[in-house]
This record gives C-alpha cells, sequence and structure tokens, in this order.
C-alpha cells in the first residue's frame, strides 16, 4: 500500500509540472474536433462549428484532473478560417483557464491533384493559479497570498492535404514562460511539438469508411513523448454519420505495452454532433479508479459551401 501512495504521489507531482505545459490532449480532436489540435483546421469544410467538451480523468481518485472546453471555428471568405478555443482545467490544487484565438489560410498547391496547404497561429491566454487555501496550517506559513500568473504565448502550424488523407505539424507554445512569480523550479520551457496524420479508406461509392489516425506528441522541457493510434469505422447516412472506433496512448520511452486503452463512438444528426470516449489505464492505477470519461456535444450550422477546394472537406471532420 506504501508503493502504491508513493506512486500516486508522484504521479500528481508529475501532473502537476506538467499541467501548464499544454492543455490536456485526451482523445477530443477524434471527436470530429482537430481545431483542439492545430489552428490550421480552422474553416475547413460547410459549417460553422461549435464543440463543447468534458473530461473527468480518473474517476474514483480524489482531486483527479477535470477539464471543460469550448472550441469553436468557421470559414471566412473562401480561403480563410477563423476560431476560438476556450478551457477550464483543474488538477488537485491548481487551477488554469484561458483562451486560444486562431487564424488560418488556405492555399491550393495542385488542382489536378488535389493537393492543399494550410498555415495556421494562435494567440494563447493562460491564467494559472495554485489553491493555497485548501493546504493545511501545517505547511509552511510563507505560503501565502495569491499565488497566480498570467501568460501569454503562441501555437504555429502548417497541415497538408492530398485528397482523403492529411499530416499537421503543431508548434504549441513556442516562447518561454515568466516563472519569477510562481516557483523558480518550475520549468519555464513550454514548447511541445505535435504531429497527428491519417485519412480515410472506402470504396468508390460506398458509405462505409475507415478512418486510421495517429497522434505523436514531444514536450522538449523534459522529452518526454506520447503516440495515439487510432482507428474509426464510419457509415454515413446521406448528411448524417455514425461511427465507433477505438485509441490507445503509448508511452515512446517505455515498452509496445499501451498505458490506456478504450472505445471511442460519436455521430451527427442534422446539425446536432455527440461523442463519447472511455479509457482505462493498464497500470497500477488501474485498481484505484475506473477510468477517464469524455463527453463531446456539438453543434454544425450556417452551411455554406466554399468556392475554392482548398476549404472543401473531402475529409469529414
Amino acid at each position: 500500500m506504501k508503493k502504491v501512495a508513493l506512486f500516486l504521489i508522484l504521479l500528481g507531482l508529475s501532473q502537476l509540472q506538467a499541467q501548464e505545459l499544454t492543455i490536456p490532449q485526451q482523445t477530443q480532436y477524434l471527436a470530429d474536433n482537430p481545431f483542439s489540435l492545430s489552428p490550421t483546421f480552422a474553416g475547413i469544410g460547410d459549417n460553422a462549428r461549435i464543440r463543447l467538451n468534458g473530461l473527468t480523468q480518473w474517476v474514483g481518485i480524489k482531486d483527479s484532473p477535470i477539464n471543460q472546453s469550448l472550441a469553436a471555428d468557421f470559414r471566412i471568405a473562401d480561403r480563410s478560417g477563423v476560431g476560438l478555443f476556450a478551457y477550464n482545467d483543474k488538477n488537485g490544487n491548481t487551477r488554469q483557464y484561458g483562451a486560444k484565438f486562431s487564424f488560418a489560410q488556405h492555399l491550393i498547391l495542385d488542382y489536378d491533384s488535389e493537393q492543399y496547404l494550410s498555415l495556421g497561429v494562435s494567440f494563447n491566454l493562460n491564467h494559472f493559479r495554485i489553491d493555497i487555501e485548501n493546504f493545511s496550517n501545517q505547511l509552511d506559513p510563507a505560503i501565502n497570498g495569491d499565488r497566480a500568473t498570467q501568460n501569454y504565448n503562441f501555437d504555429i502550424g502548417f497541415l497538408y492535404r492530398y485528397k482523403d488523407f492529411f499530416i499537421s505539424y503543431n508548434a504549441s507554445n513556442i516562447l518561454d514562460k515568466n516563472i519569477r512569480d510562481i516557483n523558480f523550479l518550475e520549468p519555464d520551457l513550454l514548447l511541445n511539438h505535435q504531429v497527428y496524420f491519417g485519412g480515410k479508406l472506402r470504396r468508390s461509392g460506398s458509405t462505409f469508411e475507415i478512418e486510421p489516425s495517429a497522434l505523436v506528441q514531444y514536450y522538449q522541457s523534459d522529452g518526454r513523448s506520447t503516440t495515439d493510434l487510432n482507428i474509426k469505422f464510419k457509415k454515413h447516412f446521406y448528411e448524417d454519420y455514425f461511427w465507433i472506433g477505438a485509441t490507445a496512448r503509448f508511452l515512446n520511452e517505455q515498452s509496445l505495452t499501451p498505458v490506456t486503452v478504450g472505445p471511442v463512438i460519436g455521430g451527427r444528426k442534422s446539425n446536432f454532433y455527440f461523442g463519447y470516449s472511455y479509457q482505462i489505464n493498464t497500470n497500477e492505477l488501474l485498481s484505484y479508479n475506473s477510468g477517464t470519461h469524455m463527453i463531446t456535444i456539438g453543434f454544425d450550422f450556417l452551411q455554406s459551401l466554399s468556392n475554392c477546394p482548398c476549404t472543401q472537406n473531402r475529409i469529414v471532420y
């Protein structure tokens, strides 16, 4: 039991340190919401999109991480897109909330072969706070006052599309963080890299398709990296669709054994979207929590066909 308690404490400390490095990216992007990963996806498609996401991690463990977010993006003119990503994140006695304001420009590389390039940038505002009022009075009395800081930062990225396939790269938080008011031991290098690629496989004229994808994340502050392997099976019913799939996350520094696995489902009916993801740990935490749950609801509206194929939605996100 002591070993388990020590493991949970160390895991919690690592989460506290890593929390401000990036907003937790679990499986939000699989809920037809790749804009939550990168600004380059803003404005691709025939609709304006809103996605509301709720995440509860490690259910059953006290003060486990929870997160709520809102992602909205839409096209302006024929070749540009804008978006907003707002979030509220709580992990134990640490909190952060903020927003990203994004712009994307979409270009045609080759019209006949359907090759497109998208460039995106986000301006990020972040408020980070330690809830010291929840600390025990037995702790150091010098810990008092408002332990909070505000930061701004930027994301940049590109997206390449070729027919039904895509690859995107996003550099998140490219500026170092001001940590003088918090703790000089806190990592000030926030930059992390994300590569997301995949596509869809289907026969001509078929209403059924398979969508494999993968996400690789690398945190430059400490060299950690993860890989998500995903598969979705989608069935279209005219403009509506339903999909079911699975995802697994791996720590690249360890063996090929996944650290989390679970099913994902979702669908679109008229202008309403719903998605659900469940992930279960495969490590020692398995005996002390019932997994991680994520729910996404969304709305697609203001349908407007683009005159430029670079923003038309061949890959249905």
